[in-house]
């Protein structure tokens, strides 16, 4: 379904008091969407339950960022991220993400809780998205996926340490 989706171009927004709020099993299957989320996916309730976050996954979005993200929650440490997903009706919107992994009493992953809030958009305009058209010409530059996710992370890696610091730092910092 996803990828029958038409962009269409037209972003959507919402308010700076709104969270957007999901939670997922630890194969990235909705187990939980708040209102914030449908309204702004343009998904109802029934077509998201049980199916698999990335269901909103917008092609613009550098696959690196999903494999640090994949990444860091098998490891049990939280992710912030600026993040382009797609609507059902093939709109989009671009959110600050907070993603964390969520553990039972023995510490073991047992899902993942995201909260989304609206992102500053000076960061997203002159950081950001710069950033990610980057990372997405080396990954589309590449012979395959996998070798453009490592071109990417390559570019990535330079650039924090040219600026002197790790990727939450660079995060915070917008």
């Amino acid at each position: 379904m996803p990828n029958t989706i038409r962009l269409t171009g037209i972003e959507k927004f919402f308010d700076e008091d709104q969270v957007i709020v999901t939670k997922t099993n630890p194969l990235g299957v909705i187990t939980y969407a708040n209102k914030t989320f449908l309204d702004v996916s343009e998904y109802r309730e029934r077509d998201v339950m049980g199916k698999p976050h990335n269901m909103i996954r917008h092609p613009d979005m550098p696959r690196l960022m999903f494999s640090k993200l994949w990444s860091r929650l098998k490891r049990g440490r939280e992710m912030f991220a600026y993040v382009l997903n797609r609507t059902s009706l093939g709109n989009h919107y671009w959110v600050l993400a907070h993603v964390t992994p969520s553990f039972n009493t023995d510490q073991q992953i047992v899902g993942f809780h995201s909260n989304r809030r609206v992102p500053d958009r000076a960061a997203l305009n002159e950081v950001i998205l710069p950033l990610y058209q980057k990372l997405n010409d080396l990954e589309r530059q590449a012979p395959d996926p996998e070798s453009g996710i490592t071109a990417a992370d390559v570019y990535l890696r330079k650039m924090l340490q040219e600026k002197g610091v790790g990727y939450d730092q660079f995060i915070f910092s917008l």
